[in-house]
């Protein structure tokens, strides 16, 4: 007799990721990953972005994980150049929600960087999300209401005018940008290919 093997269920990230990669987590790498990116070294301005992950009901996402890479604020990515190769700076930063969805990163307002065919990207955060449910990490990017340079770049051009918004944290104040995450439904967030 022949035992016939089935499909087994894919895996999702599911909630345990953060137990060991976010900052909180009880074996994060804190000193290296964190939601904190600024350095003394840094260069640009110091900004703070926040908001919250939302699943298709409107509801918080309690156990998502976000990740963030950037350049500095004069456009250059850590480890592109060999100045930057001596600076603290890491352009990377790792961080959970809360039990209300929120999420929230201190770094430095990145510059312009090249974008394709000899273009200009306006100035952004690239977003990586972890979360229950999701099979493949989502991708995203976060642009800032106040760049006059959005209305040239390249990449949110591809991006249907109506959409746009999910992709545009809104200044609060100084310094201060706020942004929700929809991961489905009413207003979902544009997400990207990898």
């Amino acid at each position: 007799m022949t035992q016939r093997l089935g499909i087994t269920p894919s895996q999702t990230v599911g909630p345990f990721f953060a137990y060991a990669l976010t900052p909180r987590g009880r074996y994060a790498l804190s000193d290296l990953v964190s939601n904190n990116l600024v350095t003394d070294d840094a260069v640009g301005q110091r900004i703070r972005i926040e908001g919250r992950i939302l699943d298709g009901d409107g509801e918080p996402v309690t156990d998502a994980m976000l990740e963030i890479w950037q350049a500095d604020g004069e456009g250059r990515y850590p480890g592109s150049e060999p100045t930057l190769g001596n600076t603290r700076f890491r352009g990377f930063g790792r961080t959970e929600c809360d039990a209300d969805g929120r999420f929230v990163f201190e770094t430095v307002k990145p510059g312009p960087v090249p974008g394709p065919e000899g273009t200009m990207q306006a100035p952004h955060l690239n977003v990586g999300i972890f979360a229950r449910g999701i099979l493949r990490r989502l991708f995203t990017r976060i642009y800032f209401g106040d760049e006059a340079a959005n209305a040239g770049d390249p990449i949110l051009a591809l991006v249907p005018a109506d959409r746009r918004g999910t992709l545009i944290a809104r200044p609060v104040d100084a310094g201060r940008y706020a942004l929700d995450i929809r991961l489905q439904g009413q207003d979902e967030t544009v997400f990207f290919e990898a």
